[in-house]
């Protein structure tokens, strides 16, 4: 079944249930209106009656004021209302209207008895009969809504009042009501079912309008956007199928992103090795034919020998990331002095500084420089970075620093060089994959790969650490690394992911 038709129908069935029951307490509301007043009514006609029956006649009981004349005046007056009247009198006997053929007729004993505690009967009579009618005349067979009053005299019951009405008048008037109120329950049903359409189509329309976005979603179009008016759950969905719609469209950016650095690094990589397995074949072909004089042997075997390392660097720098990325790697973080560690790279690398005419220094203080990490991978970390940063400086300085910021827990790393710098975009992406800030350095000794940055900085957030940078083309670069002493990584972790 489709959503609009059960839409419709959950709402016909609310709206049929409340009608019904509104339908049926009016009904019993007004049929339960109309008995009362028809009671109150017979009440004040029979109350009527009895103020005009002001003298009684101690002996007989009779009332001189009351006569069956002036009864029967009176129900002419109330022929509309089809009102008759009944008396009996202090003995339980039927005064007016008189009998014919010599019956006599009394009220039920219960009755009597209720009338003498100054209790008013209400009732329905059904199915009149010679026996069981107060009011007789000529009819049979009606039905008849009355009341009993008593009449009291010096605190005496002295007579009873029958009055009742034909109980066809109140059913007309009743049944008036209830015509009305059919009326009014079809005139609802239709209004109903033109809104419950109406609000349906509404709902559905909406729905549609989230399939359709979701179809468009589908084919690869991430454009789509679906208004929200915040009133609503749909509205709500809207809102998380905008959010998953934004998500979507940049997972599929970085995924094309990510896929051409894959294919430039590929084309890279392909590049790097095909140069040295193409000179170490040239060199292994001139060593089989005696090709290269006897004095050049030594020196191509040492050639082979820098290129086969080329190659089992670039292969380790993939295998490495993609470990320290899984988090395949186990830390021994520890705390030790990373005077020692810096002073052993400073020292390595001042031989590729001095081939750039770059001066290398290192400022930390005298005394130890406590730092929490896992000792090789921190070496790897300042090795990379002091590396990149020797990489793009030509002529001129690179300076590492390092020193306690006791404040936030933590040895702070500082390498600056007044290299080449980079934009606010290379800035951006220099931690991402196979990204390279110079792709026309491709040939230099290091970084060969890309992966350099990206391993320093899975590296630090692996230890809990930050790492930050800030650059300016034709100025330099600043890098800033962060290790937590222990226990206050967590702090910071926990702290990113709130």
């Amino acid at each position: 079944m489709k959503l609009i038709y059960q839409n419709m129908l959950s709402f016909l069935v609310v709206i049929l249930t409340t009608l019904g029951i509104i339908l049926y307490t009016v009904t019993s509301t007004s049929t339960t209106w109309e008995y009362n007043r028809t009671y109150r009514d017979l009440e004040g006609y029979a109350g009527n009656l009895e103020k005009i029956a002001l003298k009684v006649d101690k002996n007989t009981g009779q009332f001189h004021n009351i006569t069956g004349e002036n009864i029967q005046m009176v129900e002419q007056v109330l022929s509309d209302r089809n009102v008759q009247f009944a008396i009996f009198n202090y003995r339980n006997q039927q005064v007016y209207p008189t009998l014919r053929d010599g019956i006599t007729a009394s009220l039920p004993s219960n009755y009597w008895k209720k009338l003498k505690q100054g209790k008013t009967i209400r009732n329905i009579q059904r199915h009149v009969d010679e026996s069981g009618n107060p009011a007789l005349r000529e009819k049979t067979n009606v039905n008849y809504v009355y009341v009993l009053t008593p009449w009291f005299h010096k605190g005496k019951l002295v007579a009873a009042v029958w009055a009742g009405s034909d109980v066809s008048q109140l059913q007309t008037n009743i049944g008036q009501i209830n015509n009305r109120l059919y009326i009014a329950l079809l005139i609802s049903l239709l209004a109903a079912i033109i809104l419950s359409f109406l609000l349906s189509r509404y709902q559905v329309n909406r729905i549609n309008r989230l399939r359709s976005a979701t179809r468009r979603v589908a084919n690869n179009d991430f454009s789509v956007h679906i208004e929200s008016r915040n009133r609503d759950e749909l509205d709500d969905l809207a809102n998380d199928f905008n959010t998953m719609v934004r998500s979507l469209e940049a997972s599929d950016k970085e995924i094309k992103r990510q896929e051409q650095r894959r294919k430039e690094f590929m084309a890279d990589a392909s590049h790097e090795m095909r140069t040295p397995l193409t000179t170490i074949n040239g060199l292994l072909e001139g060593l089989a034919y005696d090709a290269i004089p006897e004095e050049s042997k030594g020196q191509s075997i040492e050639l082979m020998r820098n290129e086969t390392n080329r190659l089992i660097r670039l292969v380790n720098e993939n295998l490495d990331y993609e470990k320290i990325r899984t988090n395949q790697i186990t830390l021994a973080k520890r705390v030790f002095d990373a005077n020692t560690p810096l002073n052993d790279i400073v020292s390595q690398l001042q031989k590729k500084a001095g081939e750039s005419n770059d001066k290398l220094t290192l400022e930390t203080p005298k005394e130890k420089l406590n730092t929490y990490a896992d000792y090789d991978r921190f070496t790897q970390v300042m090795f990379n970075i002091i590396q990149n940063a020797i990489q793009f400086t030509n002529n001129g300085e690179i300076v590492v620093r390092g020193y306690r910021e006791d404040e936030n827990h933590a040895s702070v790393f500082k390498i600056q060089d007044t290299g080449v710098g980079m934009s606010s975009d290379q800035v951006k992406n220099i931690w991402d994959r196979y990204y390279k800030a110079d792709p026309s350095r491709k040939n230099r000794k290091y970084g060969e790969s890309g992966l350099g940055l990206s391993i320093v900085h899975q590296l630090v957030e692996n230890h809990g650490g930050e790492i930050e940078v800030a650059s300016k083309e034709n100025v330099g670069s600043t890098f800033v690394v962060r290790f937590f002493d222990k226990g206050f990584e967590h702090k910071v972790n926990n702290a990113r992911m709130n």
